[in-house]
């Protein structure tokens, strides 16, 4: 069973915002001849990485609610100019989007169970309503 990772996606009012971040990057790597992945770089690297890495994603909150996630391909822990550990944590730059659920703040990143993760929107039944209406009825409990 996978293990995941979640984390608040600061400064992003939407889905749409995040996706539009990814493909920017994206595409500033791909012109550079690098290959087409998204990149997140975080300071603790998680010490269960081979339980992620194959299988887990990295869950994103976006005001509030667990909205989407990218699937996780590589860990790798650097040192960056200053000499203080880093982790660069390399993502399918594919954004899928999630039964969304709320979840409280915190600082940095969490493990996130298998068995806690909300199900994928194009499996859960849920169709393919607009961002705004899902968070809303979401936010009155009727969904």
């Amino acid at each position: 069973m996978p293990l995941h990772l979640i984390k608040l996606c600061v400064g992003a009012e939407s889905i749409a915002d995040l996706e539009e971040w990814i493909e920017e990057r994206v595409a500033e790597r791909v012109a550079r001849g690098e290959a087409r992945r998204s990149l997140h770089v975080t300071r603790m690297v998680p010490s269960r990485a081979a339980e992620i890495v194959g299988g887990g994603s990295l869950y994103w909150i976006i005001k509030g609610q667990v909205s989407a996630r990218q699937r996780v391909k590589e860990i790798e822990p650097f040192l960056d100019v200053d000499g203080v550990g880093r982790c660069r944590i390399w993502l399918d730059p594919k954004l899928v989007k999630v039964a969304p659920r709320p979840f409280r703040a915190f600082q940095g990143w969490r493990y996130f169970l298998d068995e806690d993760v909300p199900p994928d929107l194009g499996k859960s039944g849920a169709g393919e309503m607009p961002e705004t209406l899902r968070r809303t009825l979401g936010e009155l409990g009727l969904l």
